[in-house]
């Protein structure tokens, strides 16, 4: 088995106990020549989302592995198509990251709503003077307006961070909404377009895939929708957002801030960004608590014993 990023010592003492497993000390990224060596030297890869297992790289010949096992929710990085057509199974590791990534969330909305992020620069820089009236102004999130772009797992989790611990009121977009009985539990509000809750909302956090479809979701014109104190929260993947038009947005005053944790091109992040003191900036921390990722790593485990014991795999997506 190949395993292509560290793990957890708990994670990767656990699959030397269980497999023949083939680990990355060093921790780097794989190459596409790599990971077609990987696929054809090993029965199963675990994989990341780090690794671009696009259909040039998974018609690695002669192919041995049978299952991609991905360390992640997220599984845009590997053509599932393409897997079908060699005959491999794909997994993820759904539940265990949501309460964390939800925090996540919740902790970029707050940094950017009270310039959390300038204000430790500006003491790291040994600038501040001290306290007065006027410095530093922020922005209260408590009784404002939250809308949530998506309403799976982890918008339900911020959702109720929000309602009940933040007295916000919660709209939310989904194509696919849950039960009326499960948005009033939250005190959420659905909204038929995605442009009438970007209207309304004075914080907008995304929640929704990487497909085709939600590709620069916020864009240009999207972002000429919004209100001019409004904030938006990424925690979701990278390119939902054209980080370009928000750059823009930004800087021409149509949005007061942006908290990101995930980029459209990653870890490469759109330079304009990087020198705004308005945008809170973070690297994919979203499920980064040993408590998650080690979940992560048995989750993933757990469907690699599955599909060797020819049982039904836990968590397929291919």
């Amino acid at each position: 088995m190949a395993v292509t990023r560290r793990l957890p010592a708990p994670c990767e003492e656990e699959l030397g106990r269980r497999y023949e497993a083939r680990l990355n000390p060093e921790d780097l990224p794989l190459g596409a020549e790599a990971l077609q060596e990987a696929l054809r030297s090993s029965d199963a890869v675990l994989c990341t989302v780090t690794d671009r297992l696009d259909g040039a790289v998974l018609a690695a010949e002669p192919l041995r592995a049978r299952i991609l096992a991905n360390f992640g929710v997220g599984f845009n990085h590997i053509d599932l198509d393409a897997a079908r057509a060699r005959g491999l199974r794909v997994t993820n590791t759904p539940d265990v990251l949501t309460e964390d990534t939800a925090d996540l969330a919740v902790t970029l909305m707050l940094m950017v709503a009270r310039r959390a992020g300038e204000g430790e620069r500006h003491v790291r820089a040994r600038a501040w003077s001290g306290w007065r009236p006027t410095h530093m102004l922020g922005t209260r999130i408590s009784g404002k307006t939250l809308g949530l772009v998506g309403f799976g797992r982890i918008a339900r989790a911020v959702a109720r961070r929000a309602h009940h611990g933040f007295g916000m009121r919660v709209l939310f977009h989904d194509p696919y909404p849950p039960p009326p009985e499960v948005a009033a539990e939250l005190g959420a509000e659905l909204r038929p377009s995605l442009e009438a809750l970007l209207a309304e909302a004075d914080v907008v956090s995304l929640h929704c895939p990487a497909t085709p479809e939600t590709r620069h979701l916020i864009d240009a014109a999207r972002l000429r929708t919004f209100q001019p104190h409004a904030l938006l929260v990424n925690s979701a993947r990278g390119d939902v957002v054209d980080e370009p038009a928000l750059a823009e947005a930004l800087r021409a005053g149509r949005l007061a801030g942006a908290g990101l944790d995930v980029y459209e091109r990653e870890p490469r992040v759109t330079e304009e960004l990087l020198g705004m003191e308005n945008v809170v900036l973070l690297p994919h921390l979203g499920s980064a608590t040993r408590e998650s990722r080690v979940a992560m790593g048995r989750r993933a485990i757990a469907n690699l014993d599955a599909f060797f014991a020819g049982a039904t795999l836990p968590d397929a997506v291919a």
